[in-house]
């Protein structure tokens, strides 16, 4: 049975994007790409909404092959091209991509029967409307929050009022050197 964990950079004060829909004040170095890469080799699903994966799906297919290529982008476009993707986009219904399921409708039961299959985890990576519905139906296993040393002072919540009430157990925290710190819940 797999988990589904969401890893998400955040404001201090809860927002995934600042109010232009910018994501500039997001830090992220070689200290936070080792300990991301080291959990997001145990997975072997990711999981986007439909402009993430766009994102991703331009960059991450040959970013090893390049010949600068950083440690980071050899290793995260190894694993992104082995991993299986799940998209949740009304819009790509229909569409077929390589080794992704798309999913356009029936998102709860979609949802639970991937979790319901042999496997590790389903990483969701950003992608704040996709985790805003899987958060509606408490699929959501552990949230892998990023928090910024930032107030934006407006933007797209992390949190909104469709996710159901959830008590969370802190079960890891990592300071970073350049100010971020990782905080690690999990359903209690």
């Amino acid at each position: 049975m797999r988990r589904l964990v969401l890893f998400m950079h955040v404001s201090l004060d809860g927002f995934v994007t600042d109010p232009n829909g910018g994501m500039g004040f997001i830090k992220v170095d070689e200290e936070i790409f080792d300990y991301v890469g080291d959990r997001t080799n145990l997975a072997d699903m990711a999981l986007y909404g439909r402009v993430t994966y766009e994102m991703m799906d331009a960059y991450w297919p040959t970013a090893p092959d390049k010949p600068n290529a950083t440690k980071h982008e050899k290793e995260h476009g190894a694993w992104y091209n082995k991993v299986d993707k799940v998209v949740l986009s009304k819009t790509m219904k229909g569409q077929q991509r390589p080794n992704t399921i798309i999913i356009s409708e029936d998102v709860e039961h979609r949802i639970k029967s991937l979790k319901q299959q042999a496997g590790s985890e389903i990483l969701i990576f950003g992608s704040p409307s996709a985790a805003h519905s899987l958060m509606q139906y408490g699929l959501i296993d552990e949230f892998w929050l990023f928090v910024n040393p930032v107030l934006v002072g407006g933007g797209t919540p992390l949190f909104n009022n469709t996710q159901l009430p959830a008590e969370l157990k802190l079960v890891k925290s990592k300071s970073f050197s350049n100010g971020v710190v990782c905080l690690g819940y999990e359903k209690a």
